[in-house]
């Protein structure tokens, strides 16, 4: 063990789409998330990134995305997040399975896991994607987007995400270092190949379950698959306990890369699921006020003196409106 503070659970969850609009559309207006973010993808500025979360984009709450149009259909395999999970309130899973066919939404039959009903379904391009009912305590930090989905069944952030791995021992030790305990194991359900999940907690109230499974499956990384997974280390100096901590289990993280909103740390955990650190702040508001995040296309940085040539090399995308919506019935 280390002497690095313990990350409070997962800070988001960047995956890949295929159409930008089609992604937009199911995630703004189908799963209720409020586009808190409408930027690019820094290292590749000619595809968009998406970020998708709860009404103020709390650490915890944020799905983005790279819609990578050219790529092809990836699929899950081993050293891969197989799935995420968000949280809904108790009592709301027939809500979501009424909007799911009302949507189109390709969704299983529910399951029950360390305790928890599951809801899981997939995403336009394929990703796997569950939800989960908890009891949300009044003092939850979220803050439900009420535009499409009624409070009462809002997503509340993330519950969870799952990874397979060839072999799961030195990834649960690193997450033993990250602060992560490990809290039950129970007999893999559904689609998942392997024989036994583990769960590990870390101590924040959202986003706070890693859960493990073994599989030697092969996967492809492409439309429908996660590209890493975020892990929030508050700041600066929490990120920099935590680098060193990992690189005592052996592995090379990168030095911090400034990514506007917030401060990361990558690095590839032994299994070979593509990890991040990332701090707090300054957060989504610190461009864009409250009431206008996502209103815009924000090019962080050097990028703005290019915004013409960017700009003229994206899809055009309309963001879903509730009132829009409603005149369309």
């Amino acid at each position: 063990m280390t002497d690095a503070p313990p990350t409070p659970g997962i800070h988001h969850v960047t995956c890949i789409a295929g159409d930008p609009q089609r992604n937009m559309d199911f995630w703004v207006e189908t799963l209720g998330l409020r586009l808190v973010k409408r930027s690019i993808n820094q290292d590749d500025p000619g595809t968009y990134h998406f970020f998708f979360a709860d009404a103020e984009g709390t650490p915890g709450t944020s799905m983005t995305f790279f819609p990578w149009e050219d790529m092809r259909q990836g699929k899950v395999g081993s050293g891969q997040v197989s799935r995420t999970a968000f949280r809904v309130p108790e009592g709301s899973l027939d809500y979501w399975e009424d909007r799911f066919d009302e949507y189109g939404v390709d969704y299983d039959e529910r399951v029950e896991r360390f305790g928890e009903t599951v809801l899981p379904f997939s995403d336009p391009d394929g990703l796997p994607v569950e939800l989960v009912a908890v009891a949300v305590p009044a003092d939850d930090p979220t803050v439900p987007w009420t535009e499409f989905v009624p409070e009462e069944h809002a997503i509340r952030g993330f519950h969870s995400v799952t990874l397979w791995l060839a072999d799961p021992d030195p990834t649960e030790e690193l997450l033993g270092t990250m602060g992560f305990e490990e809290v039950g194991t129970e007999q893999a359900q559904g689609d998942t190949p392997g024989d036994e999940r583990t769960r590990f907690a870390a101590s924040g109230p959202i986003g706070k379950y890693v859960d493990v499974l073994p599989t030697i499956q092969g996967g492809r990384q492409g439309h429908g698959t996660v590209h890493h997974v975020a892990f929030q280390t508050p700041t600066d100096d929490d990120q920099q306990a935590m680098r060193s901590a990992v690189r005592s289990r052996g592995l090379q993280p990168t030095q911090q890369i400034d990514r506007h909103w917030f401060r990361s740390v990558y690095f590839r955990e032994h299994g070979g699921v593509l990890f991040e650190l990332a701090t707090s702040e300054p957060g989504y508001t610190s461009d864009e006020p409250l009431d206008d995040l996502g209103g815009r296309l924000v090019l962080p940085g050097t990028f703005e003196d290019r915004r013409e040539e960017i700009e003229a090399g994206l899809t055009d995308v309309t963001v879903p409106r509730a009132e829009t919506a409603d005149a369309d019935d």
